[in-house]
């Protein structure tokens, strides 16, 4: 999960001066400070979330909703204005968690789609991991094809940080069949002691320098181990401004959009994480949810306060639970480690993405076994699982395959003649997802 702290500067962070990242105003969030504040509040909100959940469920700045403040919502405010929106969706969050009603349409989600969010949560951090090493790539627009990605450069694999990716993930696959204690992050390290010889040999560089260079991580040894962090973003936050910048209705929607990202994103990942792991009772719902929901929901109010955007449960915890990791003492540690990160930024900054990777392509092979408790002889129950478990890595969202998941579930429960055995709450959130999907167009019906 480290690697976050590498990636969450670059997703909402910038250089002063710069365009990258910049607010309404040509403000950017400080590197150095977006990386302070995204390994503390993972610390702080881990251990928190091991004491009273006592899950081994690890929380960080949540990929997606970062991206959203960085490319749609900070160029028309400012950043305080924009991290307000996020404590507000925190806010929001918590109070569904407390009243019951998150918990509620936890337990009405059915047992077969359960197992497929927990299923496609495994096609879609391997996905993360093909694509973070280079594995799986865009086909640039210029090459006037219909086929959006390949495998490596034209289909071959070129670069040697791709294969130390395919070694890692052979190594790693070997060493869980092999019952080796520890095996994903012996791998990990054997992996970044080969990828450092190699760069101080072949001296590769960045992928932004060199396209056959390290995707985020140049694993080269540090000058030095770290220093103080800068936590100067800690409060720098505007709860209302956005609301007069642009408007009641306009913020609105985008606070629409976070709560429903973050509510069906953590969902999704908890139903999935507590399958995997054997948390969960014969129905797939997971004992003291409530208080694992309302911790998660603070998530987002100790990021946005923080400025490193919404903190949420990690789907890479799934890597702790393949080792054995059943307890909240898992995520104390992890939560342990944050902290100490926030001082050692060089020392963790050595160990490139292309070695961390395979780690999630193992992980996604152990969860993709979910599917054996789905009938996929009944087509109503097969189609809705499909969807869901396509979908989160064809769009790169675990919320976009629930939302997708419950509309189609609900529409084939209608012409089996079962609508009666859908819970209601499932026909409240289908008919949600139908909004969220189309609030593009209603947002220009609306102006």
């Amino acid at each position: 999960m480290a690697y976050i702290v590498v990636l969450n500067p670059i997703i909402i962070g910038g250089i002063p001066g710069g365009e990258k990242n910049a607010d309404v105003l040509g403000n950017v969030l400080p590197l150095a400070q977006v990386a302070a504040v995204t390994a503390l509040v993972a610390g702080v909100m881990s251990i928190i979330f091991g004491l009273v959940a006592n899950y081994p469920f690890a929380i960080a700045a949540g990929l997606g909703i970062n991206s959203l403040l960085a490319v749609t919502i900070a160029p028309q405010m400012t950043w305080p204005e924009a991290m307000g929106l996020v404590v507000i969706d925190g806010i929001i969050i918590v109070l569904l968690a407390v009243t019951g009603f998150r918990t509620a349409v936890f337990n009405a989600v059915p047992a077969e789609l359960k197992a497929a969010i927990a299923a496609g949560i495994g096609a879609f951090i391997a996905f993360i991991g093909f694509v973070d090493a280079g594995f799986v790539r865009r086909i640039p627009d210029a090459a006037g094809t219909t086929v959006p990605v390949q495998l490596g450069f034209d289909n071959s694999i070129t670069t040697v940080p791709t294969l130390i990716f395919a070694l890692g993930v052979l190594l790693m696959g070997v060493l869980v069949v092999r019952k080796v204690p520890g095996g994903l992050l012996i791998g990990i390290v054997i992996t970044s002691i080969v990828s450092i010889i190699l760069e101080a040999t072949l001296d590769l560089g960045s992928s932004v320098s060199n396209p056959n260079g390290w995707n985020l991580s140049v694993p080269e040894l540090p000058d030095g181990l770290g220093g103080l962090p800068d936590l100067s973003l800690v409060g720098d936050v505007d709860l209302f401004g956005a609301f007069t910048r642009i408007g009641v209705l306009a913020a609105s929607v985008l606070v629409f959009t976070l709560v429903l990202s973050n509510f069906f994103d953590a969902m999704g990942t908890m139903t999935g994480l507590g399958k995997e792991g054997g948390l969960s009772d014969a129905q797939g719902n997971l004992p003291g949810i409530g208080r694992a929901l309302v911790v998660e929901g603070s998530g987002a109010i100790a990021g946005g306060v923080a400025s490193s955007s919404s903190n949420t449960v990690f789907v890479e915890s799934a890597s702790g639970i393949a080792e054995g990791a059943r307890t909240g003492l898992a995520n104390i540690v992890t939560g342990v480690f944050f902290l100490v990160a926030m001082f050692l930024t060089p020392l963790y900054e050595v160990i490139p993405l292309e070695a961390v990777a395979p780690a999630l392509v193992v992980v996604g092979a152990l969860m993709i076994g979910q599917v054996s408790s789905i009938d996929f002889t009944k087509f109503s129950y097969a189609l809705p699982a499909f969807l869901t478990i396509v979908t989160m890595p064809f769009t790169y969202s675990i919320a976009n395959g629930i939302g997708v998941g419950f509309i189609s579930w609900v529409v084939m429960a209608t012409a089996a003649g079962k609508a009666r055995t859908v819970h209601p709450l499932l026909w409240i959130v289908a008919a949600v997802f139908v909004a969220y999907f189309a609030r593009a167009p209603i947002s220009d019906l609306i102006g």
